[in-house]
């Protein structure tokens, strides 16, 4: 349940991984198919803006740059100074095979730390150009693993991670806004070095297949604003 959770959750994202799978899952995902540009898009540009800080401690995402997305991609809204990138992901940060994709309604303000930001986000923003063409999940697939075969998608870095703390975000019409959480990202299939889904062990892990990495995430008990998050159990 809890290696569920994370494929769905990150964005990815991931979010990739960005829903909350539930126990007993529905046999036909309720969104099949792409919704109209304008349930993705957000209107207010600086909304979006406050909206992908909150993926992190302010000290931390006030010196971020902050990119926001438009009907011709995502753009830069706001420049930082730490090397850290904010972004709200929509849902096909997540695997193609997930029922979150095409959920118009996911918002998951992530904030991933210098690393990340050059060899991990590249992948979401490669996917969101496919999918402002119309492409398929399955062209989407197709078109990441050829980028990925023809190194045209940078090698991950060391400690590539992300802040995802926001008590806004929307990670599944299931988990709603869940808890807050950090990523890590590690290239391959890694999680019994971290003891990762261990009974008692914080961590729990995943392989995700598709962007070629093993994501790591732990709980954290406070949301981006300090305000204490519900307990694990919720």
């Amino acid at each position: 349940m809890r290696s569920k959770i994370l494929v769905a959750t990150v964005l990815q994202i991931s979010i990739s991984f960005l829903g909350i799978h539930a126990a007993a899952q529905p046999a036909k995902t309720a969104y099949p198919a792409m919704a109209p540009l304008e349930k993705y898009l957000i209107a207010d540009q600086g909304a979006e803006v406050a909206l992908a800080r909150t993926a992190a401690p302010s000290a931390i995402s006030d010196a971020a740059d902050v990119i926001v997305l438009t009907r011709e991609g995502f753009i830069t809204a706001a420049k930082g100074t730490n090397g850290f990138v904010c972004v709200v992901e929509r849902g096909w940060a997540a695997a193609t095979d997930d029922e979150v994709f095409w959920n118009p309604n996911i918002r998951a303000p992530t904030c991933f730390n210098p690393q990340a930001a050059k060899s991990f986000l590249p992948i979401f923003l490669m996917k969101t150009k496919l999918v402002l063409a119309g492409k398929s999940k399955a062209e989407i697939l197709a078109a990441t693993t050829s980028a990925f075969e023809k190194k045209d998608l940078p090698p991950l870095e060391p400690g590539a991670m992300c802040y995802m703390m926001s008590k806004q975000q929307y990670l599944s019409d299931v988990g709603k806004n869940w808890h807050p959480h950090l990523m890590f990202f590690v290239a391959g299939d890694d999680a019994k070095a971290w003891g990762a889904d261990a009974e008692g062990s914080p961590v729990m892990a995943a392989a995700d297949p598709e962007e070629r990495v093993t994501i790591f995430m732990v709980w954290v008990g406070t949301w981006s604003d300090r305000t204490p998050a519900p307990p694990m159990e919720h």
